[in-house]
């Protein structure tokens, strides 16, 4: 079918070729591993004088009140609190960790941005505001603003990005690669990384999650916490079936305020004490799996 095209960027079926993953070339990871898993830590600051993004309590009166104080306290404990029990699960566990993060809560933060550079953490762009990119007045200079932030806090350029709530325009990922990014993890489209066609250099695409995630499950599915570890193990118990011939990627994606929860962290916890028993199974970051990828996967689209 013929889409009406913008007037800039491309539609997404100009940016990718469909692919059926039973007939592509075997992907092989080192060491007779069979699929990678990665963690996502997501991080933001949400503006006081704002409507809140998501929300756990409405007002008697219904509508939106501004300020909106149990919501925003809501959210603020996970970055206070709810963070440091995750942390401790990574750290029990070895888990590299990826710090998906707005570019003013690096320095809103700063005993968490430590933490996490101090533990060789990879960080990645997720918006210079939590904004949908629809939103934001000037897309590049967001990108680029949270590019430097992060690079003056890690002393590292971040490599990939995960716009806030996986929002895009058309020009995204034209945008990304001509301000140097190696990847991005918008697309959940495939357990496999996957080019991205751009007006310039194609980009490469992470898989990511919209089922083991715990806004999905938590917020808007309003599962009871178990079923965050019930998933992840049945997602991931498929996923490592499917990998026997060829790699997969199995991501896992959470928000302090969420499953840093008390009544929700031991279930994160177990996850990551079952996956662990499996030898043949990889935690990577973003990058591990970039690099991977560019070294046995098929070569970017000319």
């Amino acid at each position: 079918m013929n889409y009406a095209k913008p007037n800039v960027g491309m539609l997404p079926h100009d940016r990718i070729d469909y692919s059926a993953i039973v007939n592509r070339k075997p992907l092989k990871l080192p060491g007779k591993a069979r699929m990678v898993v990665w963690t996502i830590t997501n991080v933001e600051e949400w503006d006081p004088t704002q409507t809140m993004p998501r929300t756990v309590l409405t007002p008697p009166a219904g509508g939106s009140p501004m300020p909106d104080i149990p919501n925003w306290c809501w959210h603020e404990y996970g970055n206070r609190v709810g963070f440091w029990r995750l942390l401790q699960v990574y750290d029990e566990f070895k888990i590299p960790g990826v710090m998906n993060i707005n570019g003013v809560a690096v320095n809103a933060f700063p005993d968490l941005t430590k933490a996490c550079v101090d533990r060789g953490w990879e960080f990645i762009g997720h918006g210079y505001t939590q904004r949908n990119m629809q939103k934001v007045e000037n897309e590049r200079e967001d990108i680029r603003k949270s590019a430097e932030v992060i690079k003056k806090a890690t002393g590292q350029k971040p490599r990939g990005w995960l716009g806030p709530g996986l929002t895009e325009t058309w020009e995204t990922p034209d945008i990304l690669s001509e301000e140097g990014y190696d990847y991005v993890a918008d697309w959940v489209i495939d357990d496999q990384p996957v080019w991205l066609k751009t007006r310039n250099k194609p980009i490469l695409n992470i898989p990511y999650t919209q089922e083991c995630n715990d806004v999905a499950m938590m917020l808007i599915q309003h599962h009871k916490a178990s079923e965050f570890y019930e998933r992840a193990i049945d997602q991931f118990e498929q996923i490592y079936k499917d990998a026997k011939d060829s790699a997969r990627v199995m991501a896992i994606s959470v928000h302090p305020y969420i499953m840093g929860a008390p009544h929700r962290a031991k279930y994160f916890r177990k996850i990551f004490k079952d996956i662990r028993a499996k030898k043949d199974v990889l935690f990577w970051n973003g990058s591990q799996i970039a690099d991977w990828f560019l070294k046995v996967g098929p070569k970017p689209p000319q």
